[in-house]
């Protein structure tokens, strides 16, 4: 019985630690709150379609034709896609907004340069508290190492500390890596809360980046079999997302009023 209890305690304090990081990294999408008036149900449902679509399809082209490297290439393939699209954002990013802008009417460019604190405030967060913990974690590792393992603080108590300050700079770096995650995942899909700024951004942005990792990953090579399907590996994610992107653009303008040269979220 006090076995159960130490399992269910030790489940409860992992449970914890990554329901932390993604509260943390939920935090990042505040932006939704902001476009709750632009939401659309129908859009939801066909963003998860095309995600359980392109999982369907992606697995049935392996199961069928195989890929270079088997199952531990496609998930690395995948967590390598999830952490490098925030990055395409970042970089990619100020160039579009800063074309959107100085396309937008000269009266609206103001208020468009106005908002662009969200989605600073968003990338700061995004870059920042990765920063602050690994900064925190090597200080912590240089004082273990230079001080405490020195047996400056006695026989006992020195390696205790030590060992004290190693567990919770674990529990620190797993934390980093659920936050990052979790995170990389928000900020791909809000465009790193652009549509605060205008709400066509993330549609535009979401579509650039698709694009660009789609042609990041002809590197890798793709799925094993004849050459309309590679093909097909190819393009069609990038195109069911730019299909997607033009029918969000279209219900913007159509339902809502929301054009490229229009008024922002305001």
């Amino acid at each position: 019985m006090a076995e159960d209890g130490k399992n269910a305690s030790d489940d409860g304090c992992v449970a914890a630690l990554f329901t932390s990081a993604r509260s943390s990294a939920q935090w990042l999408g505040f932006g939704r709150e902001v476009l709750a008036e632009y939401d659309s149900e129908g859009l939801r449902f066909l963003q998860g379609f095309r995600a359980f679509l392109g999982t369907v399809a992606t697995f049935a082209l392996i199961w069928t034709y195989g890929v270079d490297g088997g199952w531990s290439s496609v998930l690395e393939d995948g967590l390598t896609k999830l952490f490098l699209a925030p990055l395409v954002l970042i970089v990619a990013g100020p160039l579009v907004i800063t074309g959107f802008i100085l396309y937008a009417p000269k009266e609206t460019r103001p208020w468009l340069r106005g908002q662009l604190r969200f989605p600073l405030l968003t990338v700061g967060a995004y870059l920042g508290i990765p920063l602050v913990v690994l900064s925190v974690t090597a200080g912590v590792w240089w004082l273990i190492f230079t001080y405490i393992s020195q047996w400056k603080f006695g026989l006992i108590v020195g390696p205790l500390l030590s060992l004290f300050l190693s567990f919770w700079l674990v529990v620190g770096l797993v934390w980093l890596a659920a936050f990052l995650f979790f995170a990389s995942g928000v900020v791909a899909r809000t465009a790193f809360n652009t549509g605060v700024v205008h709400p066509v951004l993330p549609a535009v942005l979401t579509t650039l980046v698709v694009w660009t990792l789609g042609i990041v990953s002809l590197g890798d090579g793709l799925p094993n079999g004849p050459l309309y399907v590679k093909i097909a590996a190819f393009l069609g994610g990038p195109l069911s997302v730019t299909a997607l992107s033009a029918w969000e653009l279209y219900v913007l303008r159509t339902r809502y009023g929301v054009r490229v040269r229009g008024t922002g979220a305001a």
